[in-house]
């Protein structure tokens, strides 16, 4: 039961979508850190290939680029296939693209639900489903009194799914919301192929999601959270490298916020 072994995720292959940037990125770092074959995607094609270069450099691991515009269900197919025709088995699959649309309630328009519902929690099951037979050739089943080790996935929800926040995001709070459940559901299903699916409720991180916010509300967001900082690269990979090793194989269906304690901060 040593750390090393505990923790490891060494020479897992890992798929994180949107790992080139921000949350992402973090997370992406983390399992090159760790030894791990990461896969990153997003249909920034350029921002995927600076990434690459970056994470192959810091290494153990090795990263791996393959554009792909999840808003369009093409593009998802192409996505699993190509990584089938580098992968027999994938043992992680990182949910993390995700889009925001603030704008006041009057004039709130209809294409922000369809461009966030589909990004935020219709392409997760999406990429989710086509995954799953590679998620399974990938999980190894416990012999005899072995617990074996589950193929995993991580979805990355928000703190703004579990609490009301006070900018005019109604889309994208509502697909956070239902993305935590449909962790849920997807738990109680795929737990019975070997396949473990939990969320993280992510709060405030530096990202271009949070940056306009961060610049004006910096301060304010702080004060709000009960450790008085916002979250840190090593905050949110190290909760995935826990979910994905042996540490958290028995871990399923759970949202964990991450986010300094600031949806149990009390507001009076």
């Amino acid at each position: 039961m040593d750390i090393p072994t505990l923790f490891s995720v060494r020479n897992k292959t890992v798929l994180i979508t949107g790992g080139g940037k921000g949350i992402g990125l973090m997370i992406s770092r983390g399992f090159i850190a760790n030894g791990a074959k990461v896969y990153i995607t997003s249909r920034d094609a350029t921002a995927l290939s600076t990434a690459c270069d970056e994470l192959n450099a810091m290494g153990p691991g090795t990263a791996h680029a393959i554009p792909a515009d999840l808003y369009k269900l093409s593009d998802c197919e192409a996505l699993v296939k190509e990584l089938e025709k580098r992968e027999e088995r994938l043992h992680v699959l990182v949910n993390n693209s995700g889009s925001n649309w603030g704008e006041g309630y009057d004039s709130y328009p209809e294409s922000a639900w369809d461009r966030v519902l589909t990004l935020n929690l219709k392409r997760v099951f999406t990429v989710t489903q086509m995954c799953t037979p590679l998620l399974e050739r990938g999980a190894v089943k416990g012999v005899g009194e072995g617990v074996g080790d589950p193929a995993r996935i991580i979805n990355i929800g928000s703190v703004d799914g579990i609490a009301v926040p006070a900018l005019e995001t109604f889309a994208y709070s509502a697909s956070k919301a239902g993305l935590h459940h449909l962790s849920e559901v997807l738990a109680h299903h795929l737990g019975k192929r070997n396949i473990t699916v939990n969320t993280l409720a992510c709060g405030p991180f530096e990202s271009k999601m949070m940056a306009a916010t961060l610049k004006k509300m910096r301060s304010h967001i702080e004060a709000s959270i009960p450790l008085g900082r916002i979250g840190t690269p090593e905050d949110v990979a190290g909760c995935c490298l826990f979910l994905a090793s042996r540490a958290g194989a028995y871990v399923n269906g759970a949202t964990i916020t991450v986010d300094g304690g600031g949806v149990v901060s009390p507001k009076l």
